[in-house]
């Protein structure tokens, strides 16, 4: 099942849908989150093609997995000082301002000489948790999406933290839908003006899916909606006005959103 978030001229709010298995493609229209009422019943159904495609969750918080991947371990030691393999998940949070739609344009700003793109597995989690266990994780899941985490790099460097470089506007694309199960070894590809940057399996991460959100539990209450992104894999390079990004995760789709420079 693929759950989404629109915009229709038709409707005055936004609404969550479900992607009907039809040709052409339709949305059901939903009165809220299916993780907050799974088992309600649509009254409308649109087309996809008349829909403006949203983030898929509007989560209280976002939280980021730094050094997720071991390759990129290896090549952001420049940037951090640091090499090593972390010993525990390394948290960080992106504000929900941050968050936009695939196809909407990244902002670079105007502060910032160098702007890098991250693609991603995101997760949405679907019920209130709170110190659970690895084994318990998969229960709290409501669904898995794609993210971008654009990070000003320069201001990774120069700052002693990592809010400014992590929370511009823009800087976390998301979508562009959710699904509620995964391959075990998804193929995570990112592509930049149509060539191949990074590539990996999820089953590659330094710490698993279960894990992280055990460990994140462990610190703070999650809540229906929350975001979690769970690290890149090697080969983050910079973005440039006019250049298109894409993240595609084998059983999602693709996240794809234009550069532009901030006016």
């Amino acid at each position: 099942m693929k759950t989404v978030r629109i915009q229709h001229p038709d409707f005055p709010q936004i609404h969550y849908g479900r992607i009907l298995d039809t040709y052409p493609a339709r949305v059901e229209i939903l009165e809220q989150a299916p993780w907050h009422k799974p088992d309600q019943i649509s009254t409308a159904a649109v087309p996809l093609s008349e829909v403006q495609l949203l983030p898929p969750c509007q989560p209280s918080k976002i939280i980021g997995v730094g050094k997720n991947y071991r390759d990129h371990v290896k090549e952001m030691a420049g940037v951090t000082g640091d090499g090593s393999i972390p010993q525990e998940p390394l948290l960080f949070f992106k504000p929900p301002s941050a968050l936009m739609g695939s196809e909407l344009p990244i902002r670079l700003p105007k502060i910032s000489e160098q702007v890098d793109f991250e693609g991603e597995l995101a997760l949405v989690i679907g019920q209130r948790c709170q110190s659970i266990s690895p084994d318990a994780a998969q229960g709290v899941i409501a669904g898995y999406t794609i993210a971008n985490d654009v990070t000003a790099r320069d201001l990774q460097r120069q700052d002693s933290q990592w809010v400014r470089a992590k929370g511009f506007d823009t800087f976390c694309p998301l979508g562009p839908w959710l699904v509620t199960e995964l391959p075990d070894q998804a193929k995570l590809e990112t592509t930049l003006n149509d060539q191949i940057k990074q590539s990996a399996t999820v089953d590659q991460m330094v710490f698993s899916i279960p894990i992280l959100v055990s460990y994140i539990t462990q610190v703070m209450t999650l809540e229906p909606g929350d975001l979690i992104l769970t690290g890149t894999p090697s080969g983050v390079a910079p973005l440039t006005a006019g250049d298109r990004i894409s993240v595609e995760i084998e059983g999602i789709g693709k996240l794809e959103n234009p550069v532009t420079r901030a006016g």
